[in-house]
């Protein structure tokens, strides 16, 4: 994110303190205003989702090359819309991206309104929600695809809708710009590869955590700026802030591992491994335990690290004395 957009969205999260996430008096205020000026589409995305909020960029980015008039709003399972909330007067289309609401939830909405309903999902356990034929409104259609994530296959959609609509000039309207397209693909790729739990690219663990910290920007409520944030959201950078991170746990980790110890498993009955004392950093476990595996197979021990969290200072001494081992004091 450019710095100007850091700030601004900084500013404007200590405004909106009242505009409260979900299902808010700002979300319905927007509802209300959209009746009120008959906005013919709406687009309700799966938060806090990256891919739910990619998708939602893409929507954003087809109506706003069209100047269609569009309401996009996210939506949470913690505190979900109601069908009553969505009774948009001139409504002639609502998306739910990356996810298709309560159980039956585009069913009702489909068969109390007259609006097209279009539902996009990857997740295998949403099959079930798929009503047979014979009870599927006309007015209902679903996008389920298990094997693509919903942010492709909403670009892809969107993309396609664009690419059959020619301008004055005959040439074939793009969704992204073409500085951004490669950029954003690349991390479109990366979120697909999460969310259909494949893990297969390289450097996926370090994505994510780069990612991670994006997760609290993905309101368009409380940040009217998520659109041209995720526009700019680069893989080489997030890997980059995703490996410095895991970077500095592994070597806050090492550091921990100065003085470690033998541990005698059930009188040496099971063998023995390292131990070490990590007092007030058992946020490290993880890191710890892999780089004790290593030292303990290193000298010959088992790699099998067992780890105990004590609460009470006073079980100390038994547990040391049950282990048999030679925690340093």
């Amino acid at each position: 994110m450019t710095p100007s957009l850091l700030r601004k969205w900084s500013s404007l999260s200590a405004l909106r303190v009242g505009a409260r996430n979900f299902r808010s008096n700002a979300a319905l205020e927007a509802l209300v205003k959209a009746s009120e000026e008959k906005v013919p589409n709406v687009v309700l995305y799966n938060y806090p989702s990256f891919s739910g909020a990619f998708a939602a960029l893409f929507a954003h980015l087809f109506h706003s090359r069209l100047n269609l008039p569009c309401l996009i709003l996210p939506f949470s399972s913690v505190e979900p819309f109601r069908v009553e909330d969505l009774y948009v007067e001139g409504l002639e289309r609502c998306y739910l991206v990356d996810f298709l609401g309560p159980k039956g939830f585009a069913m009702k909405l489909a068969r109390r309104s007259s609006c097209e309903v279009i539902g996009f999902d990857h997740r295998k356990s949403v099959l079930a929600q798929i009503p047979s034929a014979e009870d599927h409104p006309d007015n209902l259609k679903f996008h389920i695809d298990i094997e693509k994530s919903s942010s492709t296959a909403v670009y892809e959609y969107f993309s396609n809708k664009l690419a059959d609509i020619r301008c004055p000039d005959r040439v074939v309207a793009s969704l992204l710009d073409p500085k951004d397209q490669d950029r954003v693909k690349t991390v479109l790729r990366y979120i697909e590869d999460a969310d259909l739990r494949q893990w297969s690219l390289a450097e996926i663990r370090a994505f994510n955590i780069g990612l991670g910290e994006w997760r609290s920007k993905l309101n368009c409520i409380t940040n009217p700026y998520v659109y041209e944030q995720l526009l700019e959201l680069s893989s080489v950078d997030l890997i980059a802030k995703g490996n410095s991170y895991i970077s500095s746990r592994q070597n806050a980790a090492k550091q921990l591992l100065d003085n470690v110890f033998k541990v005698r498993l059930g009188r040496g009955f099971y063998g023995e491994c390292l131990g070490t004392r990590v007092d007030g950093n058992s946020e490290l476990s993880d890191e710890i335990a892999k780089q004790l595996s290593i030292k303990s197979a290193a000298a010959g021990l088992r790699t099998k690290v067992i780890m105990v969290v004590i609460i009470l200072s006073g079980l100390t001494k038994k547990l040391c004395s049950l282990f048999h081992s030679s925690m340093p004091k």
